[in-house]
């Protein structure tokens, strides 16, 4: 959403964490850690975001008045850039073609 790349993954998994219907996947994995620690947030406070932002465009209005421009590019950089073997692995298990970047 927006340009934050992992904001919308990070919300539905949160989200179906605290409703207990996460299953297999894991909240806050270290790939979510990582990009809310780029963001300038902690868990606690995105879980506390995502109860006081029940849209996805509130949870996003949130979001752009909480994290600078800046932590969004530092975090998008370090997803495509420093993690692409994560995505590309997290891609083929999902079932997802997997592109080269």
């Amino acid at each position: 959403m927006g340009n934050a790349l992992w904001l919308l993954r990070v919300a539905d998994k949160g989200r179906a964490s605290a409703a207990g219907t996460i299953h297999d996947y894991i909240y806050p994995c270290p790939m979510d850690q990582g990009v809310m620690q780029r963001w300038g947030v902690t868990p606690a406070e995105f879980e506390e975001a995502l109860q006081r932002n029940p849209t996805d465009e509130m949870l996003y209005d949130w979001f752009a008045q909480r994290v600078a421009e800046d932590n969004v590019r530092v975090a998008n950089d370090w997803l495509l850039h420093e993690r692409t073997e994560n995505l590309d692995r997290q891609d083929a298990e999902e079932g997802a073609a997997v592109e080269h970047r």
